[in-house]
């Protein structure tokens, strides 16, 4: 029994890196572009690792989506500010293990508690938040001059705009991880067993 789980668990961990790579690469399915900023789809790649696999193999999916990303800065950058603030692993890595870890340790202790589903929906949505709040914050905190005029607008104005951020594209990135969540790791759950 224990052979099996773990071959389910490391065919699993290949496939959602697999996705991860595929999501970087293919346009228009890790990153949806929009004036100024893209919505991200991968974390829900993240998450589900998280919540399917555990913390540390959710930090594994976020930590290849973080070294992809700061290797694009350098050969394919996705936006003129690219180059100049996901180059820094701390924007560019750190955050994307901190989707894995965190969405992990949200579901496992709702699952303790026989929660199972809202412990998915809110692994998704504190996933989501993770990556979009950490990457814009330290975006603000770390290079704002550069932000504020890729962005176009006043130093004084650039945290409102960046809050602004958070909630045009943070808050529809989280609730799509909410839904996704649940809906695809309830099988894979399943299966684990």
């Amino acid at each position: 029994m224990q052979r099996r789980s773990n071959a389910y668990h490391i065919s699993v961990l290949a496939v959602l890196m697999a996705i991860v790579i595929i999501q970087n690469i293919v346009p228009f399915f890790g990153y949806i572009p929009l004036p100024g900023l893209s919505i991200t789809t991968i974390h829900v790649t993240v998450i589900i690792a998280a919540v399917v696999l555990g913390p540390r193999d959710g930090a594994i999916i976020g930590g290849a989506w973080g070294l992809i990303a700061w290797i694009r800065a350098f050969v394919a950058p996705t936006s003129p500010l690219a180059p100049i603030v996901f180059t820094n692993p701390l924007i560019s890595v750190i955050p994307r293990i901190l989707v894995g870890l965190i969405a992990g340790w949200i579901f496992i202790w709702f699952q303790k508690r026989h929660q199972k589903v809202l412990g998915l929906t809110l692994a998704g949505v504190a996933g989501a938040l993770v990556n979009t709040i950490l990457v814009l914050g330290l975006i603000g905190l770390l290079y704002r001059h550069q932000a504020a005029g890729f962005y176009q607008v006043n130093l004084s104005k650039l945290m409102p705009y960046l809050l602004t951020i958070v909630a045009s594209n943070g808050i529809p990135e989280a609730i799509l991880a909410g839904i996704l969540t649940p809906l695809i790791g309830t099988p894979l759950l399943r299966f684990k067993k």
